[in-house]
């Protein structure tokens, strides 16, 4: 996979540290060895790695440990109902998490303005739901990041 995901990148000539591969903590259990070497593989081209539905499934600490991530994506179940005092303790949990080792976070499923402040107000860094943008096609979403590309982004790290 690091192989095509260079050629790709080759050909298209995008670069690295502007892709983000997603993986979900069920492509570890099956063959975490083999997973591993491949994201390390993709991290020493540039590519940042995102650990997707963090708080879901089995939510190993190890993965945090021996995976080269750069990111982790809260799963939408913590975030829709935000305003549940167990919810607000868990998602405040992996944020600090994340921050503490040194990766930025970002939350599924925000869909309102107030959800989002919410989610700022606790630290974390993104957020991805329909309140920033319904699914669209491609056109339209290359005419949305070029109008955006002028935002500043977070920094690897």
């Amino acid at each position: 996979m690091a192989s095509l995901v260079a050629a790709t990148l080759h050909a298209t000539g995008l670069p690295a540290h502007l892709l983000e591969i997603e993986i979900t903590e069920g492509v570890l259990i099956s063959d975490k060895a083999r997973v591993a070497g491949t994201l390390h593989e993709l991290s020493e081209m540039g590519v940042t790695i995102a650990l997707d539905d963090f708080g879901t499934g089995y939510s190993s600490l190890s993965y945090l440990r021996d995976l080269p991530l750069n990111r982790l994506k809260i799963d939408r179940s913590f975030v829709t109902d935000l305003g549940n005092t167990e919810d607000c303790t868990i998602v405040s949990t992996i944020i600090q998490l994340g921050h503490n080792l040194g990766l930025s976070v970002i939350a599924e499923g925000v869909e309102t303005e107030t959800l989002a402040a919410r989610l700022a107000s606790l630290g974390c860094d993104d957020g991805q739901g329909f309140h920033f943008s319904r699914p669209m096609a491609v056109t339209n979403a290359s005419d949305l990041a070029l109008n955006h590309a002028h935002l500043p982004r977070h920094a690897s790290r």
